[in-house]
């Protein structure tokens, strides 16, 4: 007589079984920098240390790095006040677009909104992009229309 010989069921953990969660940073930061050079530090080799001119040529990589992270928040902060103060000079003002079937439209425009992240002006029934309007004049009469 045979007995049905079963292998015992085990769990077992290997290098292949898990996938990785570890999401990939996009943002080169200083923190990373800084992280990184500390790694290198503590991981050198003691019978041939980092050469100093290479220890000042990192540090100051990150100063650029830092004053180009500065100088990129404060021109996105210039572009911003820019859009939203063209935004409101045109309160009052006729405008012209295009809509997406291609139709032009013109009108007063009335009102301004900065909920996103592009100012957008209310003409007449339409809500218009600041980026989309294709033309801007004074009014001369008051009834402005949109067509």
């Amino acid at each position: 007589m045979t007995d049905a010989v079963t292998a015992p069921t085990t769990t077992a953990t290997s290098l292949y079984s898990t996938p990785a969660t570890r999401t990939p940073t996009q943002a080169f930061d200083s923190q990373m920098f800084l992280k990184l050079l500390v790694t290198q530090l503590q991981n050198q080799d003691p019978s041939s240390p980092m050469d100093s001119t290479q220890m000042i040529s990192q540090t100051s990589q990150l100063a650029s790095m830092q004053q180009l992270t500065s100088l990129n928040s404060a021109t996105t902060d210039s572009y911003n006040l820019q859009m939203r103060s063209a935004a409101a000079n045109v309160l009052g003002k006729t405008v012209s677009w295009t809509d997406a079937q291609g139709a032009a439209h013109t009108g007063l425009a009335t009102a301004v909104s900065f909920s996103g992240s592009t100012p957008s002006v209310t003409v007449g029934s339409d809500t218009v992009a600041l980026t989309d309007l294709t033309g801007i004049s004074t009014t001369t009469s008051s009834s402005a229309t949109t067509s």
